[in-house]
């Protein structure tokens, strides 16, 4: 399928396809996070590719980064409404990794984020 840019799934495509993308919205969907959290929770992601993952998403109005003015520096991100709105498509892969893949979360309990974003 040819990319094409008014078409609103290869829109999406585009920004939710990237590796990764998809894990750091799930991860910030339960709030803010710092980077180095981020880093821990995303086995096998270098340093450099979880920046780069972070301004892309910046940069798309998906993630919103918090920088404090403490010794040390602290930064955290969180997801923009933008970035909410994406939580429904991970649910739906939630829904279908377990159905037909029979994929489970490992070590930890699902996730409510349809609790989180009513909060």
């Amino acid at each position: 399928m040819p990319n094409d840019p008014s078409c609103p799934v290869c829109r999406t495509a585009d920004i939710v396809c990237g590796k990764w993308t998809l894990l750091l919205v799930r991860d910030l969907a339960e709030g803010f996070s710092r980077f180095c959290e981020l880093e821990r929770s995303l086995a096998g992601i270098s340093p450099r590719t979880l920046s780069l993952r972070l301004r892309a998403l910046e940069e798309e109005g998906i993630v919103e980064r918090q920088t404090f003015a403490e010794v040390p520096p602290r930064v955290e991100y969180s997801l923009t409404a933008k970035g909410e709105a994406l939580i429904p498509i991970i649910d739906g892969m939630r829904d279908y990794g377990e159905r037909w893949l029979g994929a489970e979360c490992a070590a930890e309990p699902a996730l409510d984020t349809a609790a989180i974003v009513a909060a």
